[in-house]
């Protein structure tokens, strides 16, 4: 089968063997690849496989089951599915746990099937699983402007929450006040803290991939028992914290990563989010926030896309 390999930090096509299932694994022909940073980190050396995952990109993907392992249910058969994969997305063909799919609904696009499982089994797990977010309670989310932004804007929303969100300029702050959040704050022109504190805002919930010295401001503005769930470093991996800014508010903080969770995790996680959320998703409640479609032969001019950090939204690879 055809992949796209990264050797050297460059993205080409070339070719292997298709995957050998396991017997609680099926086999999709991909249609649609969704980016992440995650394969830009992979593609720079920044981010291996874990051990026993694919050493290829890509980490969720649409596309139809064309053959099942000796324990899979028949019925999945010919089935269009979006899921996430443990790595290996970006060929024509990946092996896929089971029960991890999702069927894709007849209204939705393989497209838009790629934009959704990694950002919004990400979301859901940092508000929702972690963040215990409530109606009527306040999410700050940085980076709102991004996939997992997007899908947290809106499930966050679904759950009558109340929507901060922080992004880079104001075309994507307008994007995500489009998504729905209710206060859009440019960082490079407005301190959010200040913003927050003259509009007597307090959060409950707040999603944070930028850390480093996000995590005084964000502990400035939190409500009492916040949750803090940190799902990157992009200020750095170091920063000096007032602890008792944090014990004041007995403000929790969580580290949380999905690639290298067990799969038993990602299992529970896909059920969580199917029995809350799935419904919305089927019935195209949500935007899937598509920022733009590529063929897969222009890979690394996805990646590039990502690492100018130009995107509102999902970049997406059709594969062709």
């Amino acid at each position: 089968m055809k992949y796209i390999s990264h050797k050297g930090g460059t993205l080409a096509f070339s070719e292997t063997d298709k995957p050998v299932l396991k017997s609680h694994e099926v086999l999709v022909k991909v249609s649609a690849i969704g980016v992440n940073r995650a394969d830009c980190m992979q593609r720079q050396g920044k981010y291996p496989a874990p051990a026993g995952d694919s050493p290829i990109l890509g980490l969720e993907c649409a596309g139809t089951v064309v053959e099942l392992g000796f324990d899979v249910d028949k019925s999945w058969l010919n089935k269009r599915i979006f899921s996430l994969c443990a790595g290996g997305a970006y060929s024509e063909y990946v092996a896929i746990d089971a029960k991890q799919l999702m069927v894709l609904p007849d209204d939705l696009t393989m497209v838009e099937g790629a934009a959704i499982s990694e950002v919004y089994l990400t979301a859901f797990g940092a508000l929702f699983e972690l963040g215990k977010l409530q109606q009527g309670q306040t999410a700050l989310i940085h980076a709102g402007a991004s996939g997992v932004g997007g899908a947290a804007i809106q499930m966050a929303k679904s759950a009558g929450a109340t929507v901060v969100i922080t992004a880079g300029s104001d075309e994507k702050c307008e994007h995500a006040k489009a998504l729905g959040a209710d206060h859009a704050i440019n960082y490079k022109t407005t301190d959010f803290v200040e913003y927050m504190q003259a509009n007597e805002l307090l959060a409950n919930a707040i999603v944070d991939p930028v850390s480093g010295s996000y995590l005084n401001k964000n502990a400035a503005i939190a409500a009492m028992d916040c949750q803090i769930i940190m799902l990157a470093f992009l200020d750095g991996r170091f920063a000096e914290v007032d602890f008792a800014a944090l014990l004041r508010k007995r403000i929790s903080f969580h580290a949380s990563t999905l690639r290298n969770r067990s799969i038993e995790f990602k299992r529970q996680l896909r059920d969580d989010l199917v029995a809350r959320f799935y419904n919305d998703i089927a019935t195209k409640k949500y935007d899937f926030n598509v920022y733009k479609t590529l063929p897969w032969s222009d890979a690394n001019e996805a990646h590039a896309i990502l690492d100018r950090n130009e995107n509102a939204g999902k970049v997406v690879l059709l594969v062709e």
